[in-house]
């Protein structure tokens, strides 16, 4: 079955442990398979399927870049993930085999076919991305992916905490189990409750300084709603803090309408804020040649944050064009980069 170790932190070497969902209360430890059977509150996603995929190269770069800026300042910083997912993913187990999905995203990045020294140099934010991820894959090539909750562990101090929701019960108990090996004590929180209900108790943290990282599936057209809430909420709760989410850009109302919403919400409470988005791909629906249709996948995705750093602008306008050409799947690959106060 083969365990990638990855090194986590300067310290510490752990597994990344896959879990097989095969009944109620049991799971089997190295291999995985998608069973489809979940718990009735929950829903088919699984990050697992999509780790290392151009949403994930566009949200961790910009979540790199924003942690590093914040971790300049001595303070203690509390990072918060509402939707922390499973943690750890194995790009070589089935899940992510199954979709494919890092082949245009990180692997492209890292793979046979990445850039090279002879050409053009990548962007400080792009490369700095690429440094955290070969981090956790010291052998070469990207056989380990971390989530956002092993790149906050990565990057964060001894006097920092790091609070991580997961409430999809198997995710939740790969987290534990992934969490578990970090021998992190207090520092880091996992807690199986709804990240949208309960994250606001953690708000503000004592040192009054946070990131709070929300980035649900949006299976459910709710999510989109509640994020708002959410977000409105934790402003009103802790309004200095810096609020970064994630969206998908899809043919959906819900989905077009969540950015500018974001934005009238920060612009009321005066607050600044930044949206960045990648598109690889057209949204169109293909017809074949023998009729039969085929769904694009998840063409483009943002994030959009609040209360951003200042450094973080000039970061992504270099960064940002050359994701756009080094992960297009077709013409319409292009970007976009919006902020204001």
């Amino acid at each position: 079955m083969g365990i990638e170790h990855f090194a986590a932190g300067p310290q510490k070497r752990c597994e990344a442990r896959d879990y097989m969902k095969i009944g109620p209360n049991r799971a089997i430890r190295g291999r995985s398979r998608p069973s489809g059977r979940y718990h009735r509150a929950m829903f088919s996603y699984r990050h697992a399927f999509h780790a290392g995929n151009h949403a994930d190269v566009l949200k961790h770069t910009v979540l790199i870049a924003t942690l590093d800026h914040l971790l300049e300042k001595e303070a203690p910083l509390t990072v918060v993930d509402t939707h922390a997912g499973a943690g750890l993913y194995r790009l070589d187990g089935d899940y992510a085999g199954t979709s494919g999905e890092a082949a245009d995203g990180i692997l492209r990045l890292l793979g046979p076919a990445a850039p090279t020294a002879t050409e053009a140099p990548l962007s400080d934010a792009l490369e700095r991305y690429l440094a955290v991820i070969r981090d956790f894959n010291p052998k070469g090539g990207a056989r380990i992916y971390p989530g956002s909750p092993f790149i906050a562990h990565h990057l964060l101090r001894e006097q920092d905490r790091l609070k991580l929701y997961e409430l999809h019960p198997t995710d939740a108990r790969t987290l534990d189990a992934n969490i578990a090996q970090l021998e992190a004590g207090r520092r880091i929180a996992v807690l199986r409750e709804d990240g949208f209900g309960s994250v606001t108790k953690f708000l503000p943290p004592p040192s009054r300084r946070a990131l709070v990282m929300c980035d649900p599936s949006y299976e459910i057209k709710s999510d989109y709603a509640r994020v708002l809430d959410f977000v409105g909420a934790a402003l009103k709760r802790f309004a200095t803090g810096t609020y970064a989410v994630w969206h998908p850009i899809i043919p959906r109302p819900e989905a077009h309408d969540l950015p500018r919403r974001l934005k009238t919400l920060a612009t009321k409470a005066g607050k600044p804020w930044l949206h960045a988005t990648l598109t690889v791909k057209s949204s169109k629906i293909v017809t074949d040649e023998t009729g039969a249709t085929h769904r694009p996948g998840l063409p483009a995705s943002g994030m959009f944050l609040i209360n951003p750093p200042y450094t973080l602008k000039p970061l992504l306008q270099a960064a940002l064009p050359q994701m756009a050409e080094l992960l297009a799947q077709d013409r319409h690959a292009t970007f976009s980069l919006d902020s204001g106060v």
